[in-house]
């Protein structure tokens, strides 16, 4: 949990706001049950706080609910959505909403040869490297690297955003 946790406060949180220009999904694939994913939309994103108990609350909260029929999109309080699916989902809607997708991945080019006007999607791990079923989908993406160093997922986030706001 308190992977997911800090990847939605470095995507989302500023000081004294919140990104409206960023959205964050979180696929929980790993548990019994159907693929959950939890959509955070920064662009109407309200009454959550940016410290860990307040969003993990959130995140908790969702868990108990059953889980979405895929292409469902239910939004369980302002600006947060839960729905069924997993990466293959998350893939074909943002190909389909025209989002340039790139893995992060060490052996990709530099984040900086990003143009930072386009409409960008990253998906990176949690502390844990790709499955194999998701490096298949993910084989013929764009590959982007922040150096050789394996990072924890929110700390590459925010990198990401410092880049980009660069």
């Amino acid at each position: 949990m308190d992977v997911l946790v800090r990847a939605v406060n470095a995507a989302l949180f500023v000081s004294h706001g919140i990104r409206r220009d960023t959205d964050i999904t979180l696929h929980l694939c790993g548990g019994p049950g159907p693929d959950r994913r939890i959509w955070f939309n920064g662009e109407t994103l309200s009454g959550v706080r940016p410290d860990e108990r307040s969003i993990a609350g959130q995140i908790k909260a969702i868990l108990k609910r059953p889980v979405p029929p895929i292409g469902v999109l239910d939004e369980v309080t302002q600006g947060i959505f839960d729905m069924g699916g997993g990466l293959a989902e998350t893939l074909t809607e943002w190909h389909d909403d025209g989002i340039s997708i790139n893995v992060l991945d060490a052996e990709g080019e530099a984040l900086e040869t990003l143009e930072s006007n386009e409409n960008l999607g990253f998906i990176l791990s949690d502390h844990l490297p790709f499955s194999e079923a998701d490096n298949q989908q993910i084989a013929d993406l764009g590959k982007i690297s922040l150096g050789e160093k394996w990072l924890q997922g929110h700390a590459c986030i925010t990198i990401i955003q410092h880049t980009l706001d660069g």
